[in-house]
């Protein structure tokens, strides 16, 4: 619905539109009830407003006394512009345009809330000077005061943001070490790379006490901690502060590795909440000269005839030298043992770190001989040392195989090494051996089995017990019941012997044998062994004799009565 209004007029026009019908007639009016055609209560309403002036316009026209009100009226509209226009004056001058690219440039809205600056301070010295002479009074000096410290604050408010823009913290350099504990910590190097001092004064000529007072080429309250890739921490202590970092004056800080990385995200907060997490890769400090070994299974446990498995990882410390080899002291001879690829399963003796790559992988493969000895003995741990060693270091060193090195003295080779356990285990193994699993018997015969049993582990067998479960009323015995050691490779033999019930039936029974040992109070079970027993029934020789003799005499018979037969 389209809605007219009627004309509201400006604080300039002191007098309702009523009064100009005298100079534009009354077409204002027919307009005005035209556009409400069909409205009537609007209309009505418009009627009751406009009447009274319609009346004094067409009745009696324009009095002296209307013209010297008119002539009043407009004095005072006069008068009203002009104290409008002063407060529209005094009011622009308290503010400063405000232009809404500041917030986008920076600069170029500090260079304008300087000049502001600068015209607010003029003024309020001329202001001073004017009241000093007295020609103005206390309330627009102190009018005038006011509006030199907006302009002081706007001005400090754009200088302290176009300097918390330009403020930037970089990370110089990140070393990773190797404590002589075996940790790891990195060492950081922060610096403050804003230059902002010589950049503001050469666009802006910001060479004032203010300006200095601001410094420019300090950050404060800088926070950093190192991050992984799942963004969390993992520095020790988790976040260390810098107070003031300087422009030209790097600071460095060290974190301990709560978590082995080679790259790592450097988390700064500084100035105003500004933040950076720039994700770096750390170098190695190469100062040291040496490759820093460390491995997961450091002691393992290995059963006599087996073999173990050391994986290792080795990180170059070196800016000399990339070529490296692998050497094992302190390992019986009697246990085979050399280098391999993980990746590759491939045999290494020597290995070279390349550009792209300062972590390698190895692993050490050990064997133990199938027997104990005097330098390999059960449970014992056997301690050695994994060396890698530089080339020309190595060379010489090849010459001492067969020493027994003592840690000082491969501390003094300021080579990387690492410290491995190997413990000689052994797990007993029985087998028992039958010759003869089948028997065949007369019920009224005593039985008797022999087997062998055997330890074929590699570790002795305690309280070797053999146990039979005969048919019911079957007598057993075992000889002897219990064998209380058994060594590796040792063999004893057991006889067993049944005795059948004497009206036992004629067939085949078997029986079951079960031997059981402990193995370092751990059970050691073997094969179960069935035997078979055939038990014949008794012949009785009276009844076979006359079954003889009557097959016998029947036979003979029938041989006489052919013959007889053919002769007729």
């Amino acid at each position: 619905m389209k809605k007219t209004l009627i004309r509201t007029f400006s604080p300039f026009e002191l007098t309702p539109p009523a009064f100009f019908w005298e100079e534009k007639g009354e077409k204002r009016f027919e307009t005005l009830k035209l556009s409400f055609f069909g409205k009537r209560e609007r209309l009505q309403h418009l009627t009751r407003l406009f009447s009274p002036s319609l009346k004094k316009r067409r009745g009696r026209g324009r009095s002296s006394d209307g013209v010297q009100s008119a002539g009043k009226i407009k004095n005072m509209r006069f008068i009203f512009t002009l104290a409008l226009l002063a407060l529209f004056a005094t009011s622009a001058l308290s503010q400063v345009n405000y232009n809404q690219r500041d917030d986008q440039y920076r600069l170029l809205g500090l260079k304008r809330a300087k000049e502001a600056y600068e015209v607010a301070r003029a003024e309020y010295e001329r202001q001073k000077s004017l009241f000093e002479k007295g020609l103005i009074s206390q309330v627009e000096l102190s009018g005038m005061r006011n509006r030199f410290a907006d302009a002081e604050v706007n001005y400090q408010q754009s200088l302290l943001a176009v300097l918390f823009e330009k403020q930037y913290v970089s990370v110089n350099r990140a070393v990773k070490f190797q404590t002589k504990d075996g940790r790891k910590r990195v060492r950081v190097q922060l610096a403050n790379t804003s230059g902002g001092s010589a950049e503001f004064r050469k666009l802006v000529n910001l060479d004032d006490e203010l300006f200095r007072s601001l410094q420019p080429d300090v950050i404060n309250d800088v926070y950093v901690s190192l991050l992984n890739d799942e963004n969390t921490i993992i520095s020790n202590p988790y976040e260390r502060k810098i107070e003031e970092l300087l422009f030209g004056k790097p600071a460095e800080l060290e974190f301990e590795l709560l978590q082995d990385l080679d790259a790592v995200t450097v988390s700064i907060t500084y100035g105003s909440g500004t933040q950076r997490t720039p994700k770096i890769y750390l170098q190695k400090d190469s100062s040291v000269n040496k490759v820093l070994l460390q491995s997961e299974q450091f002691s393992q446990e290995a059963e006599l005839g087996g073999s173990a498995t050391f994986t290792m990882s080795l990180e170059l410390f070196s800016g000399v030298n990339n070529t490296f080899k692998l050497e094992v002291v302190n390992l019986p001879q009697q246990i085979t043992r050399y280098f391999t690829d993980p990746a590759s399963q491939a045999r290494l003796s020597q290995f070279k770190f390349n550009e792209s790559s300062n972590t390698r992988r190895a692993a050490l493969q050990v064997f133990l001989p199938d027997r104990p000895s005097d330098e390999v003995v059960m449970d014992k741990p056997i301690p050695f040392y994994v060396l890698v060693l530089p080339q020309e270091q190595a060379q010489s060193f090849e010459s001492s195989n067969g020493k027994v090195w003592t840690p000082e003295e491969i501390e003094k080779l300021n080579a990387g090494f690492i410290r491995l356990e190997l413990v000689p285990a052994g797990k007993g193994k029985l087998l028992v051996r039958a010759p003869q699993l089948f028997h065949t018997s007369k019920a009224s015969d005593a039985i008797a089995f022999t087997m062998d049993v055997v330890n074929e582990g590699t570790r002795r067998l305690d309280n070797v017990l053999v146990q039979v479960d005969p048919p019911m009323n079957w007598e057993k015995s075992v000889e002897p019941a219990l064998i209380a050691a058994l060594n590796i490779a040792e063999e004893k033999r057991v006889t067993l012997n049944i005795n059948p019930p004497q009206n036992v039936a004629a067939g085949r029974y078997e029986i079951r044998v079960r031997t059981t040992a402990l193995s370092d109070n751990q059970p050691v079970i073997a094969e179960d062994k069935t035997f078979t027993v055939e038990i014949q029934s008794e012949t009785n020789l009276l009844g076979i004799s006359l079954i003889t003799m009557l097959v016998l005499g029947l036979v003979l018979g029938i041989v006489v009565f052919g013959v007889k037969l053919s002769r007729r």
